[in-house]
């Protein structure tokens, strides 16, 4: 069966300047992150929406010394993984939207809270392996450590009475959110000691590689199960698939456990012509529900994304229908990691403009088909 064909509108929308940072070599702007996931639920009014932001701005050592001047970092260059969060007051939050017409509105921000009321961090997990393996610092070069309220949230889900589940990859770890973005209840993998969340998650969701941790989730219909996916494959496992999971949403347990097969790496063509490509360059963007069992799946390495539909049947390896090829509407920018239905008919996408320190806006982008894709 040949995809359906579609037409792409991008919407207007303006970013909403966070701050900025006057350093040796220029100045430092953060914009709002909202492209790390979409989500509405049921009963919203049209047009309605709610994005997620991850754990806040961040820079390579390379780039704070080489775009900003910042020479003090030059020990930090061969600590692999190391990187600078130039502005830690921002962290993880959720951001209310409006579409109108060809236009998004902003409405309002919640950033995500602890229960003790303490702001949600982006540094990485007491515990686990991330501290080490990415090791976060200021931008005068001091370890910005751990922290139990921290989190990179990379995906949503609202629920019909008004809070949210959200998935994070330091655990990797799943948080209950309030409708006022306070976090309920917080999922870790089992043997991950981290203060005041329940370790029920499989321990092997630890094996998940550096920064491909959760990176899609969706709710089942009646809200009973969530669908989670790693980025990328775990190490050790053959890296032309990840495993997305079949969770009970009251208690954390894996219902089932499926493979989603990757495209070959060198069928991403505008990826392609951008540089080389292997098979670890491969990932999700995001999981959207659309039906008792059935998903779509926003496959990408950076510049080109697909839309693959797939139906939860049976365990093992995935059969996957491409719906849509970015390859085919070049318009659409690189680095998709939002998606949600407005219609039968419709998708609204958006990117991950990283708070904007490298320049880069959010784009949101309204794809209609010829044919129901949901």
């Amino acid at each position: 069966m040949s995809p359906p064909r579609f037409t792409v509108e991008r919407l207007a929308w303006q970013d909403r300047a966070l701050g900025e940072l006057i350093l040796p070599d220029g100045v430092l702007r953060a914009t709002l992150g909202l492209g790390s996931g979409l989500t509405r639920r049921p009963g919203d009014p049209p047009g309605r929406l709610w994005a997620l932001g991850d754990r806040g701005p961040n820079l390579k050592i390379g780039q704070a010394r080489e775009d900003y001047g910042v020479t003090g970092l030059g020990r930090l260059l061969d600590m692999p993984g190391a990187k600078t969060l130039p502005m830690p007051q921002i962290g993880p939050s959720l951001s209310e939207l409006q579409i109108t017409g060809d236009r998004v509105e902003w409405l309002r921000t919640l950033p995500l809270r602890a229960a003790s009321g303490a702001p949600m961090t982006g540094q990485p997990l007491p515990g686990g392996d991330a501290a080490s393996m990415e090791p976060l610092f200021d931008m005068a070069g001091r370890p910005l450590g751990s922290d139990p309220n921290g989190a990179d949230a990379e995906a949503v889900v609202a629920l019909a009475d008004g809070s949210f589940w959200v998935a994070e990859e330091y655990g990797p770890s799943l948080m209950k959110v309030s409708a006022d973005g306070v976090i309920a209840r917080r999922w870790t993998p089992a043997g991950l000691a981290l203060p005041g969340a329940e370790d029920v998650l499989p321990a092997i969701a630890a094996r998940r590689r550096l920064n491909r941790g959760f990176e899609g989730l969706a709710v089942s219909p009646d809200e009973r199960r969530l669908h989670v996916g790693f980025q990328s494959a775990f190490e050790g496992d053959d890296g032309d698939g990840t495993r997305l999971w079949t969770l009970d949403a009251a208690s954390g347990a894996l219902l089932a456990e499926h493979i989603y097969p990757f495209d070959p790496p060198e069928s991403f063509l505008r990826d392609v012509a951008a540089g080389p490509v292997g098979a670890g360059d491969l990932k999700i963007g995001e999981l959207l529900c659309v039906g008792e069992d059935r998903l779509l799946v926003l496959e990408r390495i950076s510049h080109t994304s697909r839309i693959y539909a797939v139906h939860l049947s049976g365990p093992g390896r995935l059969e996957k229908r491409l719906i849509l090829d970015s390859d085919e509407a070049p318009e659409i920018a690189p680095d998709l990691e939002g998606m949600i239905a407005l219609s039968d008919r419709e998708l609204l996408l958006v990117n991950d403009n990283d708070f904007g320190v490298e320049g880069v806006e959010t784009r949101f982008f309204r794809v209609r088909f010829d044919a129901a894709v949901i």
